[in-house]
Parts: structure tokens; C-alpha cells; sequence
């Protein structure tokens, strides 16, 4: 397991954009699995919707990402240097099958599908308790900045 603070040695997303809270198992080159804490405190449900709050689909998605770049990063033991970046490389299959609320809690399940080079394809699930939320494959490349 690992909490926030250590996440944050590894990804270089902060608040409001850091969207995860905690790894709960992680296996190398494999799969890992994360929480994020969905409460009504979270700046994006002032305007979606107002009237009834929901994680932005986009956001689940990208709460997703942050989980499997993870799961590279840690792979790799390559900790947040700022010369490097994940970016996103391709969405796949995107589904989207329950809206996530205020206090959902997201279990983002991911795992390798493929690497090569600086490539990554990841199968990835986002669940509240056993209900699929969102299912997606993610490409990621990882790129050096300077």
C-alpha cells in the first residue's frame, strides 16, 4: 500500500489534478490498483451538474491514466524527476457504465497489456464497490522533457 504523500514522489499532478489517494496493491510489470475518494468538495461538481453532481466521465478517465502511469513509474522505479512525463497516446474502447457521485469510492483496477519502447497499453477498470464504472484501454508514452 502507499498513501498520498508517496504517490506524490512519483507523479507530478497536484491538487485539483492529482486523482488518486491511495495504492492499495501494485504487482511489477503487472497490474495495480488504486482509490480515489469521490466527495462532494471536489471543484469540478459546482458545474457538473449543479443540480445533480457527476464525475466528469473525462475525469474517470483520467483518474485511470494517473493509476497506470503509476503502475509504469513504479515498474520502471523511476520516481518523479521532472524531466519526465506520461502523456496519453490513444483511448480505446471507452465504455461508460454507471455515473460516479459524491461518495463513490473508485477502486481503479489497471494492468499491463503491452510495452514496447516508450509505449504503454493498459487494460484499465474503474469500480464503485462491484459495479464497473468505466472500462477503457489507455496508451501511454512516456517522454523526457528537455
Amino acid at each position: 500500500p502507499m498513501t498520498i504523500e508517496q504517490i506524490k514522489e512519483y507523479l507530478p499532478h497536484r491538487y485539483p489534478f492529482l486523482l488518486l489517494d491511495r495504492i492499495v496493491e501494485w504487482e511489477k510489470d503487472k497490474r495495480l490498483v488504486a482509490l480515489k475518494n469521490v466527495t462532494a468538495n471536489e471543484p469540478f461538481f459546482q458545474g457538473h451538474f449543479p443540480h445533480y453532481a457527476v464525475m466528469p466521465g473525462v475525469l474517470v478517465i483520467e483518474a485511470m491514466a494517473q493509476a497506470c502511469a503509476m503502475l509504469g513509474l513504479l515498474s520502471l522505479g523511476q520516481k518523479n524527476d521532472g524531466r519526465h512525463v506520461y502523456y496519453f497516446a490513444g483511448i480505446d474502447g471507452a465504455r461508460f457504465k454507471r455515473p460516479v457521485v459524491p461518495g463513490d469510492q473508485l477502486l481503479l483496477d489497471v494492468e499491463i497489456a503491452r510495452m514496447k519502447a516508450s509505449i504503454w497499453k493498459f487494460n484499465a477498470k474503474a469500480l464503485v464497490g462491484e459495479e464497473l464504472a468505466v472500462e477503457a484501454e489507455l496508451m501511454l508514452a512516456m517522454r523526457r522533457l528537455d
